[in-house]
């Protein structure tokens, strides 16, 4: 018996199949030569179909173009369809050119981004540039840090702004009681003080907002209205100017201790002050969030309603232990 095929395999000798022939290849043919099919040749025929046309969406979903060509005489009968890659679709425009350094960058580049966290045509673009086969100036470093978007709300909304069509979702804000339901164009996804946001345009409120991604609340559902592409332009450059505006414009006062994880996370933000250290920030209730995990390392001098999230949170913290503690005396 033959060995089995991987299936990452397969999918590389089917593109490789598809973009040698001009004229294109019938789904028997494909079946019949491709390595990764015709070793299943004594299998169910409407298995194999089912998982070629598996195949085929799987490798449009990730950029690559097939077509699907009709009759010579009749385009539109699709009977004996044939399919091909168009190499001009496929291949780098010829009058782009990379040295080996800068392919070695885009190559790390490509590597650092998980895939889940790519879009579609940073996935094409990376498939692209290792197809070339040119040696690269390698390594560059050891080993390469892993960027995810672990916000289950990413994919959605990068998904629909790669179509420019508008998003629904629930968005909870601090302080309120229970989420408020928004429609938005999304225009851009950015991170920023290792935070993601979505910037867009608030159809009910008609005005651009930035929105938390953790903050959303249950699925995004991702409509069919669309808006001009053209909206998007740009638009990841101003999210962050005005995130970074934010920014500039509140600031905490920290006491710090010295040689703490405290130290050394914050140290790379704040900048040193008369009496301890000034951090700027976007969110007053996230930096609470975090300021109160270092628990002792760090005191907040100001502002006041800083102050007071992070001892509300130390107080809560301080409850839960106290509580458990307490059941454990009781039931030793």
């Amino acid at each position: 018996m033959a060995a089995r095929i991987p299936a990452e395999e397969r999918l590389t000798n089917l593109v490789v199949a598809l973009m040698a022939t001009e004229i294109g290849l019938t789904k028997q043919q494909i079946l019949a030569s491709v390595s990764g099919y015709r070793q299943r040749a004594d299998g169910r025929q409407d298995a194999l179909e089912k998982m070629f046309e598996r195949d085929k969406d799987e490798l449009r979903s990730l950029g690559i173009p097939i077509e699907t060509l009709g009759d010579h005489a009749d385009p539109n009968d699709l009977r004996e369809a044939r399919y091909r890659i168009p190499k001009a679709e496929y291949d780098l425009p010829v009058d782009i050119e990379f040295t080996p350094a800068e392919l070695a960058v885009l190559r790390l580049a490509g590597s650092v981004w998980s895939e889940e966290s790519l879009s579609g045509d940073a996935q094409a673009g990376v498939r692209k540039i290792r197809a070339l086969g040119i040696d690269v100036d390698e390594p560059i470093i050891g080993f390469a840090p892993r960027i995810t978007a672990r916000d289950a709300a990413f994919a959605p909304l990068q998904g629909a702004i790669e179509r420019s069509v508008e998003v629904v979702f629930d968005y909870l804000k601090p302080g309120e009681e229970s989420p408020r339901r928004r429609r938005v164009r999304p225009l851009a996804l950015v991170e920023y003080e290792a935070r993601w946001h979505v910037f867009g345009n608030d159809v009910d409120a008609d005005g651009d907002r930035m929105f938390l991604l953790t903050r959303i609340i249950g699925d995004v559902v991702v409509g069919s209205a669309s808006f001009p592409p053209a909206l998007r332009e740009g638009a990841g450059e101003r999210a962050l100017a005005g995130l970074a505006a934010v920014a500039a414009a509140n600031s905490a006062l920290l006491e710090i201790t010295p040689g703490t994880e405290a130290a050394l996370r914050l140290g790379r933000r704040a900048e040193p002050a008369a009496q301890g250290f000034r951090l700027p920030y976007v969110d007053l209730h996230i930096l609470a969030d975090e300021l109160a995990s270092y628990g002792p390392e760090v005191r907040v001098v100001a502002p006041e309603d800083l102050r007071a999230e992070v001892v509300e949170r130390l107080r809560a913290v301080a409850a839960v232990h106290h509580g458990a503690a307490h059941t454990g005396e009781e039931g030793a």
